[in-house]
């Protein structure tokens, strides 16, 4: 008698098992203050077991109101208010503001201030990724890594506070200019940095390119599409992680990055390892723009000496010259006088595009100004990203986007 023999229903057998084990949703919140969320962000989570279904961020527990700020003081008096924005990246900031208004006053500024400004903004994108790197290091179990970029961070403040007078709060820009030339030998100071720089920025990318838990914590996890990243309003290492190759530095040029070689750096696949190599490319390409920027530093004037009631007189002439004297209360008091009109201009920060638009309607006081900050945008796209993944991605997945909660209450 032949054997009779059938085949097990996989299909009825997952059904009943799924019915066996089904479990009631969860709710979780994560955050406002939790190590992973870097800052006051809050994820209400709804779970199914270890996997997201639903993920909602909520913001605002800053309640800053910068732009309204903007509104009641003096184009200068607001500087200090753009470092609170990436409180990681200050004098990028400064940068950006300072030359939204000078478009708005078209205003150009000499070769040696423009210089200045380009290797500010590089050495604030280098401090800005490590410390990235270091708390995303944190975030996925790699303690080694955030001290070393601490080590190489900590070396970088000690430049801005001899250059600005400031560890992290450093208001360097002024419309027209800054405030102060860059001290004696300080830009020697800074090539020896970068020379330095570089074989242990190697040594910390070494720490993590090919480390296994690293790479089963990055790889395929986070996945933004090219398509999506741009749908979702993505700028920076999170758009240039997916494939997309913008970078204002090469496709609008401000403050002569145009006279810079170097390379954007691009992602393949889009996911949480590739944000961090594009992040680690980019310190290489900061450190080349800085030398250039430093081999062929212009001489003359760090402001434009033409724009009266514009630019601040420096100090030695206001001690000697009565009218110079009251120019200076004039703009202290009503602030620079600016033209009636409307900009809006973007720079590359390190978080992605952050822009002004700023509405004047003549004198010394913005009548409207809007900020179109990185990280806020780039954390738009959360709650599809984060849907079906695993809460240890959660992690991973907010670690690889690289935001600051200043940028988001403004």
């Amino acid at each position: 008698m032949a054997t009779q023999f059938t085949f097990p229903d996989n299909a009825a057998k997952a059904a009943a098992a799924e019915q066996e084990f089904q479990t009631e949703k969860m709710s979780l919140s994560m955050g406002p203050s939790h190590p992973s969320t870097h800052g006051v962000l809050r994820l209400q989570m709804e779970l199914d077991g270890e996997v997201l279904t639903k993920c909602d961020p909520v913001l605002g527990y800053l309640h800053r109101g910068d732009e309204k700020i903007a509104e009641n003081m003096t184009y200068n008096q607001f500087v200090p208010y753009t470092d609170r924005l990436d409180y990681l990246a200050p004098l990028a900031n400064n940068v950006a503001y300072a030359i939204a208004v000078e478009r708005l006053a078209n205003l150009e500024v000499p070769p040696r201030c423009q210089a200045i400004r380009v290797i500010v903004s590089e050495l604030a994108r280098i401090s800005s990724h490590l410390m990235g790197l270091g708390a995303y290091g944190i975030d996925v179990g790699a303690w080694t890594v955030f001290l070393y970029s601490f080590t190489e961070r900590e070396k970088l403040y000690r430049l801005f506070e001899e250059l600005t007078g400031a560890r992290f709060t450093t208001s360097y820009t002024r419309i027209g200019g800054l405030t102060r030339d860059v001290p004696e030998g300080w830009t020697q100071k800074v090539d020896a940095f970068c020379d330095q720089f570089l074989p242990i920025l190697e040594e910390i990318l070494a720490l993590l390119t090919r480390n296994k838990i690293f790479l089963d914590r990055t790889v395929d996890v986070g996945v933004i599409s090219k398509e999506d990243a741009i749908a979702y309003g993505l700028t920076g290492p999170n758009l240039r992680g997916s494939g997309v190759a913008l970078d204002l530095r090469k496709d609008r040029p401000y403050s002569g990055y145009e006279n810079y070689e170097f390379d954007v750096a691009v992602g393949t696949k889009g996911d949480c390892y590739d944000r961090y190599l594009v992040r680690g490319e980019e310190m290489r390409q900061s450190v080349r723009i800085v030398k250039q920027a430093i081999k062929n530093f212009p001489g003359g004037a760090w402001y434009a000496t033409d724009a009266v009631r514009i630019v601040q007189p420096r100090k030695d002439k206001i001690l000697t010259s009565m009218e110079e004297l009251i120019n200076n209360f004039m703009l202290v008091t009503e602030g620079p006088l600016i033209p009636s009109g409307e900009v809006y201009f973007e720079a590359e920060n390190p978080k992605g595009i952050l822009g002004f638009y700023i509405v004047s309607k003549g004198g010394g006081v913005p009548w409207r100004m809007k900020i179109r900050s990185p990280s806020f945008c780039n954390l738009s796209i959360l709650p599809k990203l984060c849907t079906g993944s695993m809460v240890s991605d959660v992690v991973s997945i907010l670690g690889s986007l690289d935001f600051v909660m200043g940028e988001c209450d403004r």
